[in-house]
């Protein structure tokens, strides 16, 4: 009975058209989803900012771990095909129930534009949310590594070029994502009350999964499927357990010495497994110090990103946000990985350098290493343009006169004066132990400021007469977070009045006092005082100067001679002068390194295993992604660091201290062909149920090889 030929296109299995789709629009649903969630979390079901994050970081981590119950499930029982379709189907389930959880009307019975029953909500979106994790972290290992099944012996080269193409989809439809959605969301819809449109934002990865399981099921007809060979983990872990019993029980000098420990459980299993079992482990053995590479890529997401907010985000004609630079690694991954797979090594194959897979990693490793110095360069310049802030028993101060008389006011050292309404050039810093102010005018006598200033603040004295004064605590202890601009408004117009900017409201701000700082993202801002006293004729509505990245600012809002409102503008923290620009030379160098080592590692981690447990060590090497994140928490909370250029050189040198390690656990690896090494094991395994069946076939066939 002869096997159908797989049908081809450019010499690679047609199949693997579905594959490849399957994994955009699976990565596409999935970074998506993603991309909305802490934004959900906060502003439709109400969380604080630390129950988001945990949750948030809870999910995520569970994408990762589930790999290894999917694997389990696709080697052991189901195979790979149909454990990808049906945990799909789980997968889309999920998506779906997310998407309906954020639908606003679904509780609102009294149509006011809030939930009724929030918990309704929180409770199909926990489901929905466990739901894609163990549909995405169960599928995770299999897809790969079924599209990797597709290619035949001697056909390497294109198989490692497939897995650059499935990295490849993994980006562009992350990417995709990650732009769209966010548009999405904040689309206005619903049938009793407007609000930012969720259900759309969600329903559209839900939708692209449904695809994804679509036409990964239209290629069915075309795929190679390698069946389950029974419970395999279930045997390696008992095959371990005997070795180690079996070593320990004759660990006595008298018993000779084996090649390999595992040699020693070939008293109870067979040669064959014990050889697949030797495979896995030394693989294993080479993943111990990849974790670190990942502790260092996925600080883009956090560190680079807090980084990025201390920058201004205008580069030449464009502004874009800090959270946006992230998609630079997508971008990156886009056009490096064909420049890489079709110029880059090749040129170094002519060169005659052998450079394998496991050289790739290493030089991956560096490469990741050296981006975290450039940050930490970066993060050098950065701190010379910061403020400084008070510390420990320190005080700042900045006198603003919203008063129509210069005023001098003395500080221990230091003597000022300030024209009517003007402020002092920047904060002064004092001992709060040692302070003592005073504030005088021409012909007037000395008023002592008599208030209980708060060490490791801000103040600001706001001063319009003499014997009047008022001290206000500012509230930012550092720049502006995520690169927004902090506004608060003083009230030298004499009644109390309120101002909505942007959505935002300032109630009762009373006379000559100031609000608390409210945050905007850059742009212009228009801004509306509303009051009793302010006649109908007066302009209300004024528009802020531009706002850049990182900025304080303080608007007076004075009485003109008609009686009408005028705002006068003081800056508090000047924003932020370093390009995000300069972040680019670190992502090039981390998307390089990422390219030479997840690309590979993921082809690495394919050809070295046994037919019979691909999916288990692909979901290992997920595994060190998890791993990676678990380390980022340690190493951050345990080294304080004052600097955070610091830290930066620290995860650098660590990483750079794994590379080496790495480097010389590689030079003691031998490569080897699972596939030739079973095939002798099939071969051998002929040759003795032949000798079994007929003791003289064997000797028949030397005889008729002889002749």
């Amino acid at each position: 009975m002869g096997m159908s030929v797989p049908k081809s296109c450019f010499g690679y299995p047609l199949s693997i058209f579905f594959i490849v789709v399957n994994e955009f629009c699976e990565r596409f649903s999935y970074y998506g989803m993603r991309a909305l969630l802490i934004l959900y979390f906060q502003r439709f079901l109400g969380w604080n900012d630390n129950l988001g994050t945990a949750i948030y970081h809870t999910f995520v981590a569970l994408c990762y771990l589930t790999p290894i119950l999917g694997a389990l499930i696709a080697d052991s029982w189901l195979g790979k095909f149909k454990t990808i379709v049906s945990l799909s189907i789980v997968y889309t389930i999920g998506q779906v129930v997310v998407a309906v959880s954020s639908i606003n009307d679904l509780t609102d019975f009294n149509h006011d534009g809030t939930p009724n029953n929030i918990s309704v909500h929180v409770a199909l979106s926990m489901i929905g949310l466990v739901l894609i994790a163990l549909g995405t972290g169960g599928i995770k290992p299999c897809v790969s590594a079924f599209g990797g099944d597709q290619f035949e012996e001697g056909q390497e080269k294109q198989r490692n070029r497939f897995f650059s193409i499935f990295y490849l989809a993994i980006n562009a439809g992350s990417l995709l994502s990650t732009i769209i959605t966010p548009m999405l969301r904040v689309q206005v819809c619903g049938i009793h009350s407007k609000q930012a449109c969720y259900p759309l934002a969600f329903g559209v990865p839900a939708a692209l999964m449904a695809v994804s399981l679509i036409v990964f099921v239209i290629g069915s007809g075309m795929y190679k499927k390698v069946q389950p060979q029974g419970n395999i983990m279930s045997k390696v872990a008992r095959c371990i357990g005997f070795a180690i019993k079996n070593r320990i029980s004759h660990r006595s000098k008298k018993f000779p010495k084996r090649e390999h420990w595992l040699d020693w459980a070939s008293e109870k299993y067979d040669e064959r497994l014990i050889s697949q079992i030797k495979m896995v482990t030394r693989v294993m053995f080479l993943y111990i110090p990849l974790p670190m590479f990942w502790a260092l890529f996925d600080q883009q997401g956090s560190r680079w990103t807090l980084q990025a907010t201390t920058m201004s985000g205008k580069i030449g004609i464009i502004e874009i946000q800090p959270d946006q630079m992230q998609t630079v690694n997508a971008i990156l991954i886009v056009i490096m990985v064909p420049i890489v797979d079709a110029v880059v090594y090749p040129l170094i194959a002519k060169c005659g350098l052998n450079f394998t897979s496991l050289k790739k990693m290493t030089v991956g490793m560096f490469l990741a290493s050296m981006a975290f110095v450039a940050a930490a360069i970066v993060q050098v310049d950065i701190d010379k343009t910061l403020p400084v802030f008070p510390k420990g028993n320190e005080v700042q101060i900045k006198v603003l006169n919203i008063g129509n008389n210069s005023m001098t006011v003395s500080f221990p050292g230091t003597t000022v004066t300030c024209d009517q309404m003007s402020q002092t050039n920047g904060f002064m810093t004092f001992n709060v132990d040692n302070l003592s102010i005073n504030i005088s005018s021409t012909g007037t006598p000395v008023t002592p400021v008599t208030h209980n200033f708060e060490s490791g603040h801000r103040h600001t004295l706001l001063v319009w007469a003499p014997s009047n004064y008022q001290v206000v605590k500012d509230g930012l202890n550092q720049k502006p977070e995520k690169g927004r601009n902090g506004i608060r408004f003083v009230n030298a117009f004499g009644e109390s009045f309120s101002v909505t900017m942007d959505g935002e409201v300032y109630n009762d701000v009373s006379g000559h006092n100031a609000s608390e700082y409210l945050f905007f993202s850059s742009g212009v801002k228009s801004f509306t005082i509303n009051s009793p006293e302010i006649s109908q004729q007066c302009e209300k509505q004024f528009k802020t100067s531009y706002l850049e990245f990182g900025s304080a600012f303080t608007y007076v809002i004075t009485r003109k001679s008609d009686g009408c409102p005028e705002p006068k503008i003081f800056e508090d923290i000047s924003p932020n002068t370093v390009s995000m620009a300069l972040q680019i030379p670190q992502y090039f160098l981390l998307t390089c390194g990422e390219v030479v080592f997840s690309i590979t590692g993921l082809e690495f981690s394919y050809s070295q295993a046994p037919s019979n447990m691909k999916s288990v060590l692909q979901a290992g090497w997920l595994l060190t992604v998890a791993v990676g994140n678990i380390i980022v928490l340690i190493v951050a909370g345990a080294g304080q660091f004052s600097e955070q250029w610091a830290e930066y050189v620290l995860f650098a040198a660590l990483l750079l201290v794994v590379c080496i390690i790495f480097a010389i656990m590689a030079r003691f690896y031998t490569y080897v062909n699972p596939a030739e090494i079973e095939a002798q094991f099939d071969e051998d395994d002929k040759e003795d149920d032949l000798e079994k069946s007929n003791p003289y076939a064997k000797l028949d066939f030397v005889s008729q090889t002889q002749m």
